[in-house]
């Protein structure tokens, strides 16, 4: 009876203790991971985000003048697919942590080749890539959850937006592309299939040389001929060099295109921009 009883005991306790190994409950900090499209490339952040929870935070809860690991739980990390210009240096592609010092008015923000850093005793500041100044502005509400995000991003700049509590502190990137895309222009306008449109395009939204790319939206055309979007932008560059009636007369076509395609978001974008040039 003793060994039955041994046993049932055994039983019970492996159960109990199975079970609860398989108990996943939610990370008081939960991480998160970000993709941004920037450059030639991506931008890839990992980073937990800890709640306010009625807590004072930075001077408080996060201490002003000391190494904090920008989160919580685990390191923060970035991935630059591309060189990037931060503060006036040059950071190459690769993987890297992201440490900040905050104070009442600006913070600190570090680039460092340490990847591990949780604790503050465990950084080196001879592993810094770069160091950059950033002024804290106060925000007129509370963010509940510590953020990072990407913000004002185009082809060659983002912000990279810290936001806690009333707090936000944002660190500038930089990325070179105009020579890479340039290169590409050059090398594939040398061949059978040439991506006039998106040459095009290019050309007119970075301010290049507006004819040339009304030459290719010309061409675009002529491969394309019922692409209603490739006529909107010619009239959008034909508007821009001051040819009204061109652009208008374009913008038309484009809204008969658009039509028999039964695609009205670009009706209504080829009637706005007739408007406009009135």
């Amino acid at each position: 009876m003793k060994k039955i009883v041994s046993a049932l005991v055994f039983f019970t306790s492996f159960y109990v203790s199975s079970t609860a190994q398989q108990i996943k409950a939610p990370a008081p900090s939960p991480p998160q991971y970000v993709k941004q499209d920037f450059g030639s490339s991506s931008i890839e952040l990992s980073y937990s985000r800890p709640a306010v929870k009625g807590r004072p935070i930075f001077g408080d809860l996060v201490p002003f003048a000391k190494i904090w690991r920008t989160g919580a739980n685990q390191a923060t990390t970035l991935v630059f697919g591309d060189d990037m210009l931060i503060g006036g240096t040059k950071v190459m592609a690769g993987k890297y942590g992201l440490l900040t010092i905050p104070g009442p008015t600006e913070w600190t923000i570090i680039i460092t080749k340490q990847l591990d850093v949780t604790n503050p005793a465990d950084y080196k500041q001879d592993q810094d890539v770069v160091r950059v100044t950033g002024k804290t502005a106060e925000l007129p509400f509370s963010v509940e959850n510590f953020t990072i995000l990407f913000d004002n991003v185009t082809a060659s700049k983002c912000d990279l937006d810290l936001v806690w509590d009333k707090t936000i502190v944002t660190l500038p990137l930089q990325t070179e592309i105009d020579s890479k895309i340039m290169a590409q222009i050059d090398n594939t306008m040398n061949k059978d299939n040439r991506p006039y449109y998106t040459a095009a395009m290019y050309y007119l939204d970075n301010g290049k040389d507006l004819n040339k790319a009304l030459e290719w939206f010309n061409k675009a055309t002529e491969q394309n001929p019922d692409a209603y979007f490739i006529f909107y932008q010619k009239a959008r560059c034909q508007a821009k060099l001051g040819r009204k009636q061109d652009a208008v007369a374009t913008a038309q076509k484009s809204i008969q295109l658009a039509r028999t395609a039964n695609n009205t978001d670009y009706v209504t974008l080829n009637e706005k921009l007739i408007a406009s040039l009135k």
